[in-house]
């Protein structure tokens, strides 16, 4: 090796190999501060590409469950107003039985018409304040407006739709269950559009026959549509814990592509500082190398 005081090569692979050192030393703080091995395309375009479309499917489905909480929030309060209803149903029956009874007075049957009138009220009421979030599925509307049952086609309940994948390419459907008065037969409409609707009476035998007929045809009704909100909330509730599951199982996907050995770096950064100084102490003899020269030079 030429020995010169202009260029000195110890020096320059001393602080080549110091440099390169450096690198990586910052690199592995940088995973050791973020946690992560590919912060970056930079780091790894294949792999940080992969991630970012997986961190888009979780923020989907993170939509999704939420389109799936108000489901189940939905058909919760319906569940509840509709199990209310159906007790109802059952004193309906009650005093309808009772009026029935060919030894009751008027007297009487006129207090039971009474608990009777009072039941249907309580009846409707809980069917038009089941709500949440502004939707009603058991009052027999959509947005506020009954269809018309005696139309050619029948009207119908428009189903409510909710999100079921990250797509938004698949629903779950709820549909809507009509356990207001009308919609259990229980009323029809009045003969003006201002009119009351018109109800069953228990004011006479014949009256408490016929009302415990329509009693007994809407307790079946009004179990059989309950029976079918249940089976689909059991639905919805299914497959917002699979929903939960798969963003679970995605975000174990994107940390095994992306998330840093946090155990490897802290051994790997230890490993680089000790390098860092002894490359800079290797530096520093190559740079008194040219100094030997000046012995030369003494008499």
């Amino acid at each position: 090796m030429t020995n010169s005081v202009i260029t000195n090569a110890s020096a320059l692979i001393a602080l080549q190999n110091l440099n390169a050192t450096n690198s990586k030393l910052a690199a592995t703080q940088s995973r050791v501060n973020t946690g992560l091995k590919v912060q970056g395309a930079k780091d790894n375009a294949a792999t940080w590409a992969i991630a970012q479309n997986q961190r888009a499917d979780m923020n989907a489905l993170e939509s999704v469950k939420t389109s799936l909480n108000r489901a189940t929030s939905v058909a919760d309060v319906a569940l509840a107003a509709g199990q209310q209803i159906s007790d109802i149903l059952v004193e309906l029956r009650q005093k309808a039985t009772a009026a029935a009874d060919p030894s009751a007075s008027d007297a009487t049957r006129k207090a039971y018409n009474d608990e009777f009138q009072s039941l249907l009220k309580s009846l409707q009421s809980f069917a038009d304040n089941a709500s949440f979030d502004g939707e009603n599925i058991l009052n027999g509307k959509v947005g506020g407006v009954r269809p018309d049952y005696s139309a050619t086609p029948p009207g119908v309940l428009t189903p409510l739709n909710f999100l079921a994948n990250a797509d938004a390419s698949e629903t779950i459907t709820m549909n809507r269950q009509d356990l207001s008065l009308r919609g259990l037969g229980l009323a029809v409409a009045g003969a003006a559009p201002t009119d009351p609707d018109v109800m069953p009476e228990l004011l006479t035998q014949a009256d408490a026959e016929a009302a415990l007929a329509l009693v007994e045809t809407a307790l079946t009704g009004a179990s059989g549509k309950l029976a079918e909100l249940g089976a689909q909330s059991k639905q919805i509730e299914k497959h917002t814990l699979f929903v939960t599951k798969l963003m679970d199982s995605l975000e174990v996907g994107v940390g095994n592509l992306v998330d840093a050995d946090m155990a490897r770096e802290s051994a790997r950064l230890q490993a680089l500082q000790v390098q860092q100084q002894l490359g800079a102490q290797a530096l520093s003899i190559a740079n008194q190398a040219p100094q030997i020269i000046l012995s030369l030079f003494k008499g």
